[in-house]
């Protein structure tokens, strides 16, 4: 029996899903079996995942039912003591599943050992390197205020935490991981490998890119996570609605300028200085203000050619560095 179970769930990923799988089956640590599970894809996906030989890919098709419903379809196939998902675009650098094994046996009282993450373009180009954060132990109170862990793609999990917390919550179209950490968070320790071994891509088409859909989401979890809070962290729900919409501003602002997205950046903002006031005293805040109007007042072509003369000033990541959330309960 293998001693971990990687989950990738899929659907319509013909562009990237070998890159994917090649990223699991070339990881340092062999013992593993790498299931496949295709959620009614209708492109190439399923010739091209039984195209791939490997004694320990399986893949299993079913109807189309969600990413959340997929990941718990592999789950309940696994016969691994750890479980590790990974999304059918992005990648693993080779030593991950071996790093995060190593320290979560080195620390038997944890469930859940993450890495930092990095992002690539559509072509698997670097982009640029993730937030980098390193918290350990008892992380419940940080986690409420900031999804550290960043993506479905990073964590390995013993399976025994995942059985006692329950599944990924079906009923959640987006941002159902964040959920998962915050219920394991609760009764577990967490571990990290402080390097990046998470190659998040970014896609226009990516589900990451609805921020209204991930708000809808988002303020369901934060609602429920604060209602199974105990007293002595209630407090820090305010700041937690301000960090996520700190969040969903800069997932507004990414990419490609749209002028639907910059009004609703626009209402993002709003709602993050509403919740953290201490935003109009920094002067990154004018410079979103001013990306904002750029984008729906010229049009796309002539925005993005301004934004890349301009590029430290009008640098998205650099405005969600500056944002960034407190990290201490």
């Amino acid at each position: 029996m293998p001693l971990i179970s990687v989950i990738i769930p899929v659907y319509n990923g013909e562009q990237t899903i070998r890159q994917t799988i090649e990223s699991v089956l070339n990881q340092t640590f062999r013992d593993f079996e790498l299931i496949v599970i295709n959620d009614g894809s209708q492109d190439s996906t399923l010739k091209i995942v039984e195209s791939i030989q490997d004694y320990r890919l399986q893949l299993c098709s079913y109807p189309n039912a969600g990413l959340a419903a997929s990941r718990n379809r592999g789950i309940s196939l696994a016969s691994g003591e750890y479980v590790s998902c990974i999304d059918a675009d992005d990648l693993w650098t080779p030593d991950k599943l071996e790093a995060q094994l190593k320290v979560l046996q080195e620390n038997p009282q944890a469930a859940l050992a993450y890495s930092w993450t990095d992002w690539i373009d559509e072509a698997g180009k670097f982009l640029r390197p993730g937030v980098h954060l390193t918290i350990t132990g008892d992380v419940y109170g940080q986690l409420l205020l900031n999804d550290f862990v960043a993506n479905g793609s990073n964590p390995l999990i013993r399976k025994q935490a995942l059985r006692e917390v329950g599944g990924f919550d079906e009923s959640l179209p987006f941002s159902e991981d964040w959920d998962m950490w915050l219920r394991i968070a609760a009764h577990y320790h967490f571990v990290a490998v402080p390097a990046p071994q998470i190659l998040y891509r970014q896609s226009t088409n990516s589900m990451s890119c609805n921020v209204w859909g991930m708000e809808t989401a988002s303020l369901q979890i934060i609602e429920r996570a604060f209602n199974r809070a105990p007293d002595s962290l209630k407090h820090l729900k305010q700041d937690s609605l301000g960090n996520r919409y700190k969040y969903l501003l800069f997932k507004a602002l990414e990419g490609l300028p749209q002028r639907q997205r910059a009004f609703a950046a626009t209402r993002l903002l709003w709602e993050a200085v509403g919740h953290d006031p201490s935003l109009l005293g920094t002067r990154v805040i004018w410079k979103v203000l001013l990306k904002i109007v750029t984008v729906i007042l010229l049009p796309p072509k002539q925005a993005q050619a301004l934004f890349t003369k301009l590029q430290n000033l009008f640098n998205v990541k650099a405005l969600l560095v500056h944002f960034r959330m407190q990290t201490s309960a």
